[in-house]
């Protein structure tokens, strides 16, 4: 079994968690944004403004945005003047982000497929990376975590934010019943999918804590590692210096 992966709650061998993946969000990728504003009751948009002040693009900065499919933290980013590469594993997702860009009038960024565990750019290459509620998607998280830092100039930030699961008394509760009840049913009303939104909310209880994520930030080599909890956990903004 160690050499299984997790795809929900199950075990699979990696290239198919890496197939199955990539299915979920092709099934999903038209109605990506509207689920997320289903699901989150629009608050998605706050953690995101959020997670960009901390980020803080500088105009002319290099900054990957891996897992960035539908331009959501990018379009945050190019506003303030970073020059941004929009990654992704998925082209269906980058051909919807495609699309926003070009009903929105955003010109400037770069959008380009790419493996999160094999990115196809140079050492030291970006100012910042960032990825958004996407890690824990990757196959192999350490070597996704890795490569991050391969590409990072030295004095670069990683920024991740992810899904976790809560510790506020009540509201777990509340949580999990939401996750596992009402999300797949959402994903069905809404996107035709229950499977796919069944698979996510899994995905999140699979992820690791917080505090065990940061010590996998480190490992990659990231300095500086820093952890801010958002709804008690629920929402974690992971950042990191390549020094």
């Amino acid at each position: 079994m160690s050499d299984q992966v997790s795809f929900g709650y199950e075990d699979v061998a990696p290239e198919e968690k890496t197939a199955r993946v990539g299915g979920v969000f092709s099934n999903v990728a038209s109605k990506y944004d509207i689920m997320n504003d289903a699901m989150s009751g629009g608050m998605h948009r706050l953690w995101k403004d959020q997670f960009v002040r901390r980020v803080k693009p500088q105009p002319g900065e290099a900054i990957l945005d891996m897992a960035g499919g539908t331009g959501d933290i990018a379009f945050r980013m190019s506003a303030k003047g970073a020059e941004v590469v929009v990654a992704d594993i998925n082209q269906d997702m980058l051909d919807v982000g495609i699309e926003r860009a070009m009903e929105r009038g955003i010109d400037g960024l770069t959008w380009s497929c790419q493996n999160a565990e094999e990115l196809s750019y140079p050492d030291r290459h970006f100012d910042a990376y960032t990825i958004v509620f996407g890690i824990r998607n990757v196959t192999h998280i350490d070597r996704a975590l890795k490569e991050a830092h391969r590409v990072l100039k030295y004095g670069g930030r990683f920024f991740c934010m992810e899904f976790s699961t809560t510790q506020w008394a009540g509201f777990k509760e509340a949580y999990d019943l939401y996750s596992h009840q009402l999300m797949p049913r959402i994903g069905k009303a809404i996107a035709d999918d229950e499977d796919s939104y069944r698979y996510l909310a899994e995905s999140i209880r699979r992820f690791p804590k917080p505090p065990v994520f940061e010590g996998m930030i480190r490992d990659a080599g990231f300095e500086r590692t820093k952890v801010e909890e958002i709804l008690g956990g629920a929402v974690a903004i992971h950042s990191g210096w390549k020094i």
